[in-house]
């Protein structure tokens, strides 16, 4: 099932497709596919668990609630994100973000339905040689 189009409060199990590893979403504010439509997810994530490559046609902001995560742009290194802390990825930018190897992370994810209602648009797993590649 689509955790974007669940309704608020319900609690899913990350799909595969999605992500690696065992990851939780609750739905804060449901999507509905319609352009300019936002959904805003808090996402759970166990050690080591991450979602796979992605980008958002519309961009997305993430702001970390809980714990010790990562997040890589494709093309740059991978960089620690911590409890308070946000990070964007502009429109049309492949990443990924998870938790750290040793420690659980739970971020709210916020992001815009394009022209078509599209949240993202998604791509391979993270390969563990990219997802313990060099930090910044």
């Amino acid at each position: 099932m689509d955790p974007y189009n669940r309704p608020a409060g319900a609690t899913s199990v990350g799909p595969e497709t999605w992500f690696r590893g065992e990851v939780y979403v609750d739905s804060l504010v449901a999507g509905d596919n319609t352009p300019g439509s936002i959904a805003m997810l808090k996402v759970r994530f166990t050690p080591g668990a991450r979602t796979h490559w992605h980008a958002h046609p519309a961009g997305q902001a993430l702001h970390v609630v809980d714990g010790i995560g990562r997040v890589q742009d494709r093309g740059s290194r991978v960089r620690e994100i911590r409890s308070g802390e946000s990070a964007e990825a502009k429109p049309g930018v492949w990443h990924w973000h998870g938790a750290g190897p040793e420690t659980f992370m739970t971020h709210i994810a916020v992001q815009i339905g394009d022209h078509d209602g599209v949240y993202t648009v998604w791509g391979d797993p993270v390969t563990d040689e990219e997802y313990n590649g060099p930090l910044a």
